[in-house]
């Protein structure tokens, strides 16, 4: 690699970040590193004005704008509730049956994380819930029981989403709808034909491809494109991402693998050779939310690959941020309006009584919150 090109490299990574501010060590390890993004989550957030600092020393650090991530869909996943209320999320929303709140929610997602200086949600869902007690991950997440459900609900969020300035990804490729564990602790197992996945579970994908900034693939592995290669996860699949999702379904856009410290990846395979993988496979970007002391050698990995292969990422990488927003002036008194028309939302879709219980269970955010900086997943 040239030296231009060397610097470019950690284009390829999205990266969480250790704290809610940056010490001395970590500022110079980003500075040096120059990722393509920073995925933040509860352990960065204490109050809105630190967040918002956060995230602007985190673009001062950046030559090439960051994107600047998060997951804010709704109910669990909701890493702003630390700091402001509780959206309702995507079954409550479907449930309710009203295309108006939907819209109202995906507006008032966009308003939100364009005033802390986010640019790219890591929503909408677009799994299928085939059974909404299912431990899978997808409990509550899912805007539809059906592929025709998914569409109507999930395009609405999308479209009011982008419409705020915020770009928006589609999750998780090909699907996780029939998963019978969790991936952030095991690797599903998923037996569908390719027809049988094109009838439903893809379905939401076909449809809305063109409108998606973003997909994320996952950590699920199908025999129907593998089958010669017991238990390699979709998020690493030439078959799943290079030849189908990009030859196939013709998807040109910016495509990130779901996060590589989960169990279904920490359990299956090597680290450099996860880093390598997915970027062969089609991937433009390698998510490492928690074991931040690798990214370095992360960078090591993506500077073996083929300059083509990386070149490409570079080039959709490159075109997805040409779309991204800056954020809005800070304000804290239209923060406060932002999150009390959040609260309002809330109590339209489930009413008085039932907006004041959050979505807490067992005392658990998200799944991904539960895994420690080292990738384990914690108790």
């Amino acid at each position: 690699m040239q030296n231009m090109e060397e610097r470019l490299l950690g284009q390829l990574l999205l990266t969480g970040v250790p704290g809610p501010e940056l010490d001395v060590e970590t500022a110079e390890r980003f500075r040096k590193l120059q990722p393509g993004g920073y995925i933040l989550f509860g352990r960065n957030i204490n109050s809105p004005e630190q967040l918002r600092k956060l995230i602007d020393d985190l673009r001062d650090l950046s030559d090439i704008e960051p994107f600047i991530t998060i997951d804010q869909e709704g109910g669990r996943v909701s890493r702003l509730r630390l700091i402001g209320n509780e959206p309702p999320n995507a079954q409550q929303l479907r449930e309710k049956g009203d295309h108006g709140l939907i819209k109202r929610h995906g507006t008032l997602t966009g308003q939100i994380l364009r005033m802390f200086g986010f640019n790219l949600d890591l929503c909408p869902v677009l799994d299928i819930s085939y059974d909404d007690e299912a431990d899978n991950s997808l409990k509550g997440r899912c805007y539809g029981t059906t592929p025709k459900e998914v569409i109507e609900n999930a395009s609405l969020f999308n479209h009011t989403l982008r419409k705020e300035g915020v770009l928006s990804c589609g999750k998780h490729f090909p699907s996780y709808a029939l998963s019978e564990c969790d991936p952030h602790e095991e690797l599903p197992i998923i037996n569908r034909t390719v027809d049988e996945l094109l009838g439903e579970e893809l379905v939401p994908y076909t449809a809305m491809l063109q409108d998606l900034d973003s997909i994320m693939t996952c950590h699920a592995h199908f025999p129907c494109w593998d089958a010669d290669r017991p238990r390699w996860p979709a998020s690493l699949s030439k078959n799943v991402i290079g030849q189908f999702l990009r030859n196939q379904l013709g998807y040109d856009g910016l495509v990130m693998t779901d996060d590589l410290d989960m169990g279904a990846i920490l359990n299956e395979v090597s680290f450099d050779e996860t880093i390598a993988a997915c970027i062969e496979a089609g991937n433009d970007m390698a998510m490492i939310c928690h074991r931040i002391d690798l990214v370095e050698q992360a960078k090591k990995v993506i500077a073996t690959l083929p300059h083509s292969t990386v070149d490409d990422a570079l080039i959709r990488i490159e075109r997805a941020k040409a779309r991204m927003q800056k954020p809005y002036a800070w304000s804290m008194e239209k923060f406060h309006d932002i999150d009390d028309q959040i609260w309002d939302l809330r109590v339209d879709t489930l009413g008085e009584e039932r907006a004041k219980q959050l979505s807490v269970e067992d005392g658990k955010r998200s799944p991904v919150e539960d895994i420690g900086d080292d990738g384990v997943q914690a108790i």
